[in-house]
C-alpha cells in the first residue's frame, strides 16, 4: 500500500510541550496580572512570549501536513519565545533582589517532580513551597519569589523538551524528507502502477 500524500499531522494536544506550554501561558497571564503593572510594556511582552511559546507549537503541528520544514522552524520559534520569557522572569527576580533557585535545589526539584497540569495544581504547589520558605518579614516578596522561580523551573522543563522535540523533528526530516520528497514518491508509485 502506498503512503498517503498528506501524512497524519496535528495531534499537538497529545504533546507534553503543548500541555506544559498552555500551563506556562495561563500562569504567566496570572503572574503578570498580579506582579507587573498593566501599563508596563513588560506585562504585554511576557504574556505575548508565553502565548507565542504555545501558539507556534499548534501552528507547526498543523503545518506539518505539507511542510516538515515549517513545523521544525515554528517549534524552534516556540523554544525561542520560552527563552525570552525565561529572561523576563530572571530579570523580575534580579531587579527585586530576590534569589533565583539553583536548578538542583529542593524547591526546584519539588516543582519538577510535581508536574502540575493546570493552574489549580500549580497554585497548590506554590502554596506548599510558600510554607517551606524561611520566615521573612515581607510575605509579598516570598510569594513573588516562589511564583517567579516556579515559572523558571517550568520554562526550563519546556525548553528542554522542545530541544528534544526539535532534534526528533530534524531526524525525521533527514530520514523521510519533506512534502516535496513525499509528493515525488507518491507520484512515482502511482506512475509505476503500485498505487
Amino acid at each position: 500500500m502506498s503512503e498517503p500524500l498528506i501524512p497524519k499531522h496535528g495531534g499537538y494536544r497529545r504533546l507534553i510541550t503543548y500541555r506544559l506550554g498552555v500551563l506556562i501561558y495561563d500562569a504567566t497571564a496570572a503572574f503578570c496580572a498580579r506582579y507587573i503593572d498593566r501599563r508596563d510594556r513588560t506585562h504585554d511582552q511576557m504574556v505575548q512570549a508565553a502565548r507565542s511559546g504555545v501558539a507556534n507549537i499548534v501552528e507547526g503541528s498543523e503545518a506539518a501536513a505539507t511542510s516538515k520544514k515549517t513545523e521544525l522552524k515554528l517549534t524552534n520559534v516556540a523554544k525561542a519565545s520560552q527563552e525570552e520569557l525565561l529572561f523576563d522572569y530572571q530579570a523580575f527576580l534580579r531587579q527585586r533582589k530576590l534569589p533565583e533557585w539553583l536548578s538542583d535545589s529542593p524547591k526546584a526539584l519539588a516543582v519538577r517532580q510535581a508536574r502540575p497540569e493546570n493552574l489549580a495544581q500549580l497554585r497548590k504547589l506554590m502554596g506548599l513551597l510558600m510554607s517551606d520558605q524561611s520566615d521573612r518579614s515581607d510575605k509579598s516578596d516570598k510569594k513573588a519569589e516562589v511564583a517567579a522561580n516556579t515559572m523558571i523551573v517550568l520554562i526550563n522543563q519546556e525548553t528542554y523538551l522542545l530541544n528534544r522535540q526539535i532534534a526528533r523533528l530534524a531526524a525525521d526530516f533527514e530520514h523521510e524528507g519533506g512534502f516535496t520528497e513525499r509528493l515525488y514518491r507518491v507520484r512515482r508509485e502511482h506512475r509505476d502502477g503500485k498505487g
